[in-house]
């Protein structure tokens, strides 16, 4: 227990010291000069501290960019780091260098397509094109506002499939259109008639008229045995045919290496261009590149015992050719090159056979050096908050690409199985394309094509190619492994509709008892269309007594059997024997039968029993197999090596 007297003797008992004859204070006193002072400071010490953070900042607003948002952005503004190595987790300035492809890229290309019996090869003007969404897009036309309905429904999908205009990649490149005829090798016999072998005199004269033109320049004319070459010797003549008869071709200095099929891990050269802003110790600019400490020491030495200094001058350019192989590994550096303002070569240096930097020769010009201070062209990354949903970015960003309002809806029709339209755009969602066009312009038209695209949202990356079947003609578009994109059976026959009762027992509204629910119910005005959830035969298009109304049912493939009731209507086009197309409207929303209100009581029978539509581990789209497989593969493989080429074609600048 503490008492007053131990209370006393722990805090002391000697009287305050007093100056200048003042008082001391009462306990219950507050000096209003001391909390004055106290206030003030405090609020000149915030001021100061906002002041110096807004100049710091440079007047924005915004202290941070997430993550993903910084490996959107252009490497240009974020010192040369690839947005591939930005991961959760992992070190936000990576040693690794590679080159950035251009986002847009026109090439010819010979394409092949067949006219009745022939087939013919002709280059063709393409649009290889890689968009970053979050990008601040501006739509060079408007375009239709969503509509899940006219995303999912196909009402073309009945008639028969167009043709393929721009025909498959060929694999070989063209200079002109070329006609190809492939007729069976005749095994019984050719048909054609032989002529009479030349006669000694016939051969004899042919040489002497053509001689002269066979043995101009380096080419050398072969003797045949049979005829004696001294005949036709002359000292009037400057024709020697004897000269060269001997000759042979000797190997020498040749070395011949296996094919090297490119992977992952193969070996990538990649040119990593700096420019230098001010004058700065050369290991500084190299660190801040992204190079590693021993890296930076290591080309700073080479450069400074050749150029006799260890600093970069303002407007000078840094070019390292660096070596990679794979992700992971360290970038090896090859040659070193400076230039100086202007792009004035000054100094090169290269690795030699023996593993020393010696001075070598100016490499290949490079635009990207005369390009290195040039910032105009970056593409403005909004703010996590402000970016559009996923159908706007996709449109804006493929409209200002050069791809129409068709090839655009067709590209929304294919991605709507894994896309959420809906959904707030992420900064890191990108989608690759390559797309015929008309000419170097890089415009779609009405007889464009997409062939490729690459579509990555979120975590979730989507790749297909376009392919004609060989074996109906259909022209379909298939992942890596040759399996159709389109859903086997889509989910929701009413895209716009809402979801009412689920599958399962529950108490009948009309009934007033409990009972299986053998579908689900989606809800929408009287007249909604509802679209077939895939391809099949209509099994029944009519009036069902067992209070299911208008009713259709359509047979799929591997026994399955979808069931549409409730309708106010049913398409003319749909009866039984009828073939309908995932997405062909086939009915619309009503309320006959057996019903309480305008819905669509949606039932899916999978050999003969009814399941839960929404639950059902549906099978995937169609699968090729056997030649056509082998044949997708091989023009799939084109289109993968044709990409992969234009993508190590262009280097561009960090900055």
């Amino acid at each position: 227990m503490i008492t007053d007297k131990s209370m006393i003797r722990s805090l002391g008992n000697e009287p305050p010291i007093l100056a200048d004859g003042r008082r001391a204070p009462d306990r219950r006193e507050i000096s209003l000069r001391w909390l004055s002072g106290t206030f003030l400071t405090g609020i000149t010490s915030s001021l100061l501290m906002g002041v110096a953070l807004f100049a710091a900042l440079d007047g924005r607003q915004q202290l941070a960019i997430p993550a993903e948002a910084y490996a959107a952005v252009d490497p240009a503004l974020r010192g040369g780091q690839p947005a591939a190595t930005a991961k959760r987790g992992g070190r936000i300035v990576a040693p690794v260098i590679v080159a950035k492809p251009s986002d847009r890229t026109i090439l010819e290309v010979s394409t092949m397509i067949h006219d009745g019996e022939k087939e013919v090869v002709r280059r063709q003007p393409f649009a290889h094109v890689k968009m970053t969404l979050a990008a601040n897009h501006q739509a060079s036309e408007s375009y239709p506002s969503f509509d899940p309905l006219a995303i999912f429904s196909n009402d073309d999908a009945a008639s028969a499939p167009p043709p393929v205009r721009t025909g498959t990649i060929y694999g070989s490149d063209v200079e002109s259109e070329v006609a190809l005829k492939t007729v069976d090798f005749p095994l019984k016999g050719s048909t054609l008639k032989f002529g009479p072998s030349m006669s000694l005199d016939e051969v004899e004269e042919n040489v002497r008229s053509n001689g002269a033109a066979l043995t101009e320049g380096n080419t050398q004319l072969a003797s045949l045995f049979y005829v004696d070459p001294r005949r036709f010797a002359s000292d009037a003549s400057e024709l020697d045919l004897i000269q060269g008869i001997t000759a042979r071709v000797v190997e020498e200095n040749m070395t011949v290496t296996p094919f090297e099929t490119i992977n992952d891990s193969s070996a990538e050269f990649a040119d990593d261009v700096i420019p230098v802003r001010r004058d700065t110790d050369m290991a500084t600019v190299l660190s801040g590149a992204g190079y590693s400490k021993a890296q930076a020491a290591d080309i700073a030495a080479i450069f400074k015992t050749a150029l006799n200094s260890d600093v970069f001058r303002e407007g000078d350019v840094v070019r390292i050719g660096i070596i990679q192989r794979g992700e992971n590994e360290e970038a090896r550096v090859m040659r070193a090159s400076v230039y100086a303002k202007g792009g004035a070569h000054v100094l090169t240096m290269a690795l030699d056979d023996h593993g020393t930097f010696v001075r070598g020769e100016e490499p290949p010009q490079l635009s990207a050096v005369y390009t290195a201070f040039d910032d105009n062209g970056t593409p403005t990354i909004s703010a996590g908050r402000d970016l559009p949903r996923v159908y706007d970015g996709v449109y804006r960003a493929a409209l200002s690409y050069g791809m129409n309002q068709g090839m655009v809806a067709q590209l929304i029709k294919l991605l709507a199985s894994n896309v959420d339209f809906q959904a707030q755009l992420k900064p890191t969602d990108s989608l690759e394309a390559f797309f015929s066009v008309a000419d170097e312009s890089g415009r779609a038209t009405d007889t464009s094509e997409l062939l490729y695209v690459n579509a990555k949202f979120g975590d979730a990356q989507t790749r297909f190619y376009r392919f004609q079947d060989p074996d109906d003609n259909s022209v379909d578009y298939y992942n890596e492994m040759g399996k159709s994109i389109r859903q086997f059976l889509l989910r929701n026959p009413v895209p716009n509709g809402t979801f009412r009762s689920g599958f399962g027992m529950r108490r009948h509204p009309i009934l007033g008892f409990s009972r299986m629910h053998t579908g689900v119910d989606w809800a929408a005005p009287r007249g909604t269309p509802i679209i077939a959830a895939g391809n099949g035969v209509v099994e029944k298009a009519g009036w069902d007594s067992g209070g299911y109304g208008n009713q259709t049912l359509i047979r799929h493939a591997n026994g399955y059997v979808s069931s549409y009731n409730h309708q106010s209507a049913i398409a003319k086009n749909v009866k039984p024997g009828a073939r309908v197309a995932q997405g062909q409207v086939i009915g619309w929303i009503g309320t006959t039968g057996l019903s309480t209100g305008p819905h669509l009581h949606y039932e899916l029978i999978v050999n003969g029993n009814r399941v839960d539509p929404l639950r059902i581990r549906l099978p995937g789209g169609k699968s090729l197999d056997g030649p056509a497989l082998a044949q997708f593969e091989e023009e799939r493989q084109r289109i993968d090596e044709l990409l992969a080429k234009d993508n190590g074609s262009e280097v561009a600048a960090t900055q």
